[in-house]
């Protein structure tokens, strides 16, 4: 991860949100998402290796969240996520989230005292997520439909953050498989 960028979200200590459907993002967010179609990542899955693919969700309405031990607010937001998971999995939703922290060791003690139970892909130093995600900001959740298309991007958190996401997943969830 570039440096300058890891310090400028810590530093701004950032809580803004902002919703975006992908049609209404910026043009070349926009266009780089639409060109790509279904949404193509592999990771590997903490703590065991394990190569993950989001094609292996196909079918299934994804909420994809990138954050880091470092990022107070994606901290805050991953016991909302697993709320989520546990509330939403039996219409068709599964939740994965991407770790960009450079050291494995910051993950372990957190993930203990988190007792963080959601499915965590690792990315040290942001390279898929600065690459294949375009990443601008953290926390970010990107909303895939059940082809494997980014429909929503939800970037920070602010306010009824959960509300937002759960709008936006009701739409994706009630869509036909």
């Amino acid at each position: 991860m570039r440096a300058a960028w890891a310090w400028g979200v810590v530093a701004a200590g950032w809580v803004g949100c902002a919703t975006t459907k992908v049609a209404d993002a910026p043009a070349d967010l926009r266009s780089f998402l639409a060109a790509k179609g279904p949404l193509t990542l592999e990771a590997p899955r903490w703590p065991n290796g394990e190569t993950y693919s989001l094609a292996q969700a196909r079918g299934r309405v994804v909420l994809l969240d990138v954050w880091a031990t470092w990022c107070e607010p994606c901290r805050d937001a991953l016991p909302a996520y697993a709320q989520l998971a546990e509330e939403l999995s039996s219409q068709g939703l599964d939740v994965v989230t991407l770790n960009v922290d450079a050291d494995d060791n910051a993950l372990k003690p957190y993930v203990a005292g988190a007792n963080l139970r959601l499915p965590i892909l690792r990315d040290p130093g942001a390279r898929l997520a600065e690459s294949t995600l375009r990443l601008q900001m953290m926390p970010t959740s990107f909303l895939l439909d059940r082809k494997g298309v980014v429909r929503f991007v939800h970037e920070g958190l602010e306010g009824d953050f959960v509300a937002a996401l759960k709008k936006d997943l009701s739409t994706l969830l009630a869509e036909a498989p």
